[in-house]
């Protein structure tokens, strides 16, 4: 038998699946969806594996605790968030810090708040296409941007695409 057939077979003891989840956190994958919600064996998962928050219930992906732990060894997990979560900033800046692209999936507050627009965008400068339109009208964020990618200057406003400043970051 092999070591997914034994883990499924067991997909409902607690023990089994906690000392698994500890050395592979994606193993949560085969836990029974009790297991799956069980905030012991989550936390350990995401601990070992960030990714592993793919296989949490949607209700411990609300819980902000396991994100902050989950986007530790994987920033793009962020994804994962539920919706008041997506509006969190402490959780999103955590995340934009070392993946820009997680602006994509912050709320709109977020996209509109300064400092996690431009943390996101000295990580990742194209990402200020998902900034709202009064920071990418912003001329400290545009030149973060274009420094970290010239491609950034294609979704600036036109306005601040006019000024020589901007311009001669090109």
């Amino acid at each position: 038998m092999d070591d997914i057939e034994e883990i499924k077979q067991n997909s409902n003891n607690k023990q089994y699946i906690l000392e698994k989840v500890k050395k592979q956190g994606k193993l949560l994958e085969y836990a029974s969806p009790e297991l799956q919600n069980d905030q012991e064996i989550v936390t350990e998962a995401v601990k070992q594996d960030g990714e592993a928050l793919e296989f949490a219930s949607d209700k411990l992906k609300d819980n902000k605790q396991i994100l902050l732990l989950a986007i530790k060894t994987a920033p793009w997990t962020a994804f994962y968030a539920s919706e008041k979560l997506r509006a969190d900033k402490e959780l999103i800046l955590e995340s934009v810090k070392n993946n820009g692209q997680t602006l994509y999936y912050a709320s709109e507050k977020l996209r509109d708040d300064e400092e996690v627009v431009k943390t996101a965008v000295a990580n990742k400068g194209i990402i200020i296409k998902y900034a709202s339109y009064r920071l990418r009208s912003n001329k400290e964020i545009a030149t973060i941007a274009i420094k970290q990618d010239k491609r950034a200057y294609q979704f600036l406003t036109k306005e601040l695409k006019k000024d020589e400043e901007i311009k001669a970051l090109l």
